[in-house]
Order: structure tokens, then C-alpha cells, then sequence
């Protein structure tokens, strides 16, 4: 199946049609949960890859086996895609670990009627869009990246794939005061404290871990060893629908990055759009900000005041 350069437009959204149909997205609306499974919920390029890796290695008890010969598009298939079904089937029995990008007006409803455990995962959206942006450039079953001013205004506007950054993570984070069962973590979070990270998602998971496997977690979900691990770095994918030459799936794994490719002015109108469409948003992420008064860095800022 490819359909490269098919979008699918579904509830107003747009969805790259390699990987979607119309079919597959309707049943990831109606799909029956069950209390067991073990679902990762993010905006892409927030961190999905490394939770999905984290995940697995919990389940694990640290053991990297399934980790270092099983595509992590099997381990934790993607809701939405046209492939899960058959991959599901195939699954071992629970807990499954599945995956998606979608919206929580569109499958909130669905998920209201189990108990199944919710991870969203967030970033820091200036990265966020600078790691999109360079995704582009190498994933065929995207539309062309374009200048990346254009690119921001798409991105700002909500009208690139998946829809907005804005909405999807108001509307999944505005549940984290309503449902026991959902645990926000930043992309932020894991890289200043990986350790930390993967102890608060195993006692999420009611999975506990001695701290020898811990210690095997955080090792083998590295964004070294993942960059390294072609079971998670995605060049098992057909150059002809990731072109690897030009540029890498797992490019850089930092926080800030957005520094190097932001001008002034493209910060000060992103943060005026920011502040416009988070209004009323009292979220706090930990973030690496620099202060300009004395230059020192501070790691936790207040979502609204980016």
C-alpha cells in the first residue's frame, strides 16, 4: 500500500494516506479497548518513539530482547493505520500496547467506556515543529516541507497532518484532573531525568521494577541506543517511503533544539499565537528556557509564559 501522495481528510483533519484509510480511521473510533491494554496518545514528534521504547522495556522487566528484534510498529502498533488490525490479531496476550496520534474529541468517547491505561506524552511545541519539519524532509508519505517560515504559519494554523498541537494537547491534558487512569509526561521530563521517568511510568503501569532493571530500562532506551537499534530508528522502512539521505529519523534527542532555527522574530510571533490559543492554560512543563536577565537556564517554565 502506497499511496504516497494520498491524503485522507477525516473529521476535518488530514492524515497521510500511506498509512490511513477512511476505513482504518473510523475503526480506531469504534475500537473495543479492553481494561488491560496500555495505550500511548501524542502529538507527533513529541516523544512517542521513546515512550513506545520505554514501554516495552517495562513490560519487559528491562529485558532488551523484543526490544532489539521486534519493529516497534508491531510491539506497539498505531490505532489508526490500516495495518493494526492484522498486527493486534498477531499479538501476544495482555498487556497490549498500542498507539496513536489521535485527537481526544475523536476517540475519547470510545475510551470512556474502559479502563485501559492512558500515557500522553507532550514536548515543548517550538521543538516540536522543528522536528516535524525536518521529518518532512525525509518522509515520502508527507507533503513537502517547503521553507520552514511556511512551514511554522501551517503549523501555528493547525492545518499540517494530525491537526492542531493547540487542541490536541489542551483537550488530552484537560482530562488529566478527570481520569485516574491517564499520566501526562513530558518528552522534557525523560531527557533531564530518564531514570526518574521510567520509575513514575512503571508505577502508572502498577508494574513495579527492582532498580537493576531500572538501570537496564534506561540503558537500552538511551536515545544513543535507540538511535543505534534499527528495530526503533526506522531504516528497516523502504527508502522509497523514508528517504534516508536525507536526514535521520532519530536526529538529535535534545531539548532547545528550536534555538538553532528560530530567528527572533520567528519567536516573538510564535509566542504571541501561543499565548492567544493557550489562554487559560495553567499546565506546567519542565522546559529548558535560558533567562535573559542572567543567562542561567532555567528548567522549569510555566506553559503560558514560553
Amino acid at each position: 500500500m502506497a499511496r504516497l501522495d494520498v491524503v485522507e481528510t477525516f473529521h476535518g483533519i488530514s492524515f497521510p494516506g500511506h498509512l490511513h484509510t477512511q476505513d482504518s480511521l473510523q475503526q480506531a473510533l469504534n475500537f473495543p479497548f479492553q481494561d488491560t491494554d496500555i495505550l500511548i496518545v501524542s502529538y507527533p514528534k513529541s516523544g512517542t518513539t521513546w515512550m513506545q521504547e520505554i514501554v516495552s522495556l517495562i513490560s519487559n522487566k528491562g529485558d532488551p530482547h523484543l526490544s532489539q528484534n521486534v519493529p516497534n510498529w508491531t510491539r506497539s502498533p498505531w490505532l489508526e493505520q490500516y495495518y493494526f488490525a492484522a498486527v493486534l490479531e498477531s499479538s501476544p496476550s495482555a498487556p497490549r500496547i498500542i498507539t496513536t496520534h489521535l485527537p481526544h474529541h475523536l476517540l475519547g468517547p470510545t475510551l470512556q467506556r474502559s479502563k485501559a491505561k492512558i500515557i500522553y506524552v507532550s514536548r515543548n511545541p517550538k521543538d516540536v515543529v522543528v522536528s516535524f519539519y525536518h521529518f518532512h524532509k525525509m518522509a515520502n508519505f508527507l507533503p513537502e516541507a517547503g521553507l520552514f517560515p511556511d512551514f511554522l504559519k501551517l503549523f501555528l494554523e493547525g492545518t499540517l497532518s494530525y491537526g492542531s498541537w493547540f487542541k490536541h494537547i489542551k483537550d488530552w491534558t484537560d482530562q488529566t484532573g478527570t481520569m485516574d487512569n491517564l499520566l501526562h509526561i513530558t518528552y522534557e521530563e525523560m531527557s533531564l531525568d530518564l531514570h526518574g521517568a521510567i520509575k513514575r511510568v512503571s508505577s502508572f503501569l502498577q508494574c513495579p521494577l527492582m532498580e537493576e532493571e531500572v538501570n537496564n530500562c534506561v540503558n537500552h532506551c538511551s536515545f544513543s541506543s535507540m538511535k543505534h537499534n534499527k528495530m526503533v530508528n526506522y531504516t528497516l522502512v523502504d527508502q522509497e517511503i523514508m528517504d534516508h539521505s536525507k536526514g535521520s529519523f532519530m536526529r538529535k534527542g535534545k531539548i532547545g533544539d528550536w534555538k538553532n532555527m528560530f530567528t527572533e522574530e520567528q519567536n516573538q510571533y510564535f509566542n504571541s499565537v501561543f499565548k492567544s490559543k493557550m489562554k487559560g492554560c495553567t499546565l506546567d512543563f519542565v522546559w529548558e528556557e535560558e533567562d535573559k536577565e542572567d543567562g542561567q537556564t532555567n528548567d522549569k517554565t510555566s506553559l503560558h509564559n514560553i
